[in-house]
């Protein structure tokens, strides 16, 4: 009887949280969100939408919490009454379809990869591409291009980068959740991308890395701003964010990027996901019990994370977005 009694007190403390957006985050959240409610009873409902519709649910107040791969301006957050803070690293990755080509056994260079995405480069072959990968059996195949077709903070990340080594694509296209592709098909989400590249022999896209090991997808080698070819490893990711300077990045709101780092390790299209919540939510008790569930991801959470190659956020960077959370109205912190 006891033990009864105390199973419905579980069951009537138990919280049903809502969030929506970034599909890069999806596979950590899906994992820490079975783990969480075995623990705590209670339920993480994601969205997995895209970086934009996370945005924009949460600004329209239909979900507790929002995330994307895009942070916000201070001054985009102050307008909407938000505030945002990273809870893990990951990258982006060029993925392949190429009949004999295995993971990371093609080289590209950030030059290559935005001829490559506007089109300038259309087979395998091209001498650029056979100039980088001298030993490989690349064929006469055409490439198709697959890019996202929704709002996508993976987008902005990859169109970034690119906007970095690439002065045409930044005068050209630009970075942002969404532009407008040159060439290519567009799927939606990074699950979408990663089942059209599947598909299609002699396409490439791009995806969270988790997304082309679930999927099976041959990723490239990218030669980084050091000049090195690296794959996307734990290793590569750390040694992106390592430069990171967290209590001047909490001062701006986590405003921060790992694009194009130095560092022989480096990988280029190193990322991390941010929440969005209220500084002043209606359901406080709702934000109060999704900032525990992150607290318990960020500092319980690391094997989960490790095990689809995520990078578990630094000691520093947890009491950095720990702190800030005092100043969310009920946060209970």
């Amino acid at each position: 009887m006891i033990a009864g009694i105390a199973l419905i007190a579980t069951s009537a403390a138990a919280a049903n949280l809502t969030g929506a957006g970034s599909t890069f985050v999806y596979p950590i959240i899906s994992k820490w969100a079975g783990a969480y409610r075995d623990i705590s009873g209670n339920r993480i409902n994601y969205q997995s939408i895209g970086s934009g519709g996370g945005i924009a649910q949460i600004k329209a107040r239909t979900v507790t919490f929002g995330a994307t791969d895009k942070p916000l301006t201070t001054k985009e957050l102050n307008a909407a009454g938000l505030t945002q803070f990273p809870i893990i690293i990951g990258s982006v990755v060029p993925v392949i379809n190429v009949p004999g080509i295995k993971p990371g056994q093609m080289v590209l260079d950030g030059t290559a990869l935005a001829n490559i995405f506007m089109g300038k480069i259309t087979r395998w072959n091209d001498p650029a591409l056979k100039k980088l990968n001298p030993n490989l059996p690349l064929p006469s195949r055409a490439i198709t291009v697959v890019h996202r077709s929704d709002g996508s903070g993976t987008t902005f990340n990859f169109a970034t980068y690119l906007s970095l080594v690439s002065p045409q694509w930044k005068a050209d296209i630009g970075a942002d959740t969404a532009i407008e592709w040159p060439v290519g098909v567009g799927a939606k989400g990074n699950e979408g991308v990663a089942g059209n590249v599947s598909q299609f022999v002699g396409s490439i896209g791009y995806v969270e890395y988790a997304f082309a090991k679930q999927n099976r997808l041959s990723h490239v080698k990218l030669i980084n701003r050091a000049g090195r070819a690296v794959e996307p490893t734990i290793d590569s990711m750390r040694s992106a964010s390592a430069n990171a300077d967290w209590a001047n990045a909490a001062k701006n709101d986590f405003y921060i990027l790992f694009l194009n780092q130095p560092g022989a390790a480096s990988w280029p299209i190193t990322a991390t996901v941010f929440v969005l919540v209220y500084k002043n939510p209606a359901d406080k008790q709702a934000t109060a019990e999704a900032l525990k569930f992150f607290k318990w991801g960020m500092e319980k959470g690391d094997q989960l994370a490790i095990g689809l190659d995520y990078v578990p956020m630094p000691e520093n960077a947890v009491k950095a977005v720990e702190a800030g959370w005092k100043r969310i109205q009920g946060s209970g912190m």
